[in-house]
């Protein structure tokens, strides 16, 4: 696939992500992802597609995998934390929520 392929279906899973289909986005991206292990942008996107469509735990590996590719992005970590919440798992959330406090994160998601 050219670059020219993995940014058209970045965009087309990006269109699917605006449209409130998440999971077709996630779908779309997984491939991508794949294909390109270290692009920050697909993954953070398809880490939202997955919380999105209510997929914690695939969700939660891929923040994971954001976090090890960019361990200073505050809002990964605020991300992560939420999701760990939504799985009922507050405990493990909170040092997330505390670090990307204190890296000056926003708690909007």
């Amino acid at each position: 696939m050219t670059m020219e392929q993995h940014f058209e279906t970045y965009e087309r899973a990006r269109l699917y992500f605006e449209l409130r289909d998440p999971a077709e986005a996630a779908r779309i991206l997984e491939p991508l992802a794949d294909a390109q292990p270290g692009n920050r942008t697909v993954i953070e996107l398809l880490a939202r597609s997955y919380f999105h469509s209510a997929q914690l735990s695939r969700a939660e590996t891929t923040f994971r995998r954001l976090l090890d590719l960019d361990p200073c992005n505050a809002w990964a970590h605020e991300a992560l934390a939420r999701t760990l919440e939504r799985q009922s798992r507050p405990a493990e959330a909170e040092p997330f929520r505390k670090l990307a406090l204190a890296m000056g994160g926003k708690t909007a998601y």
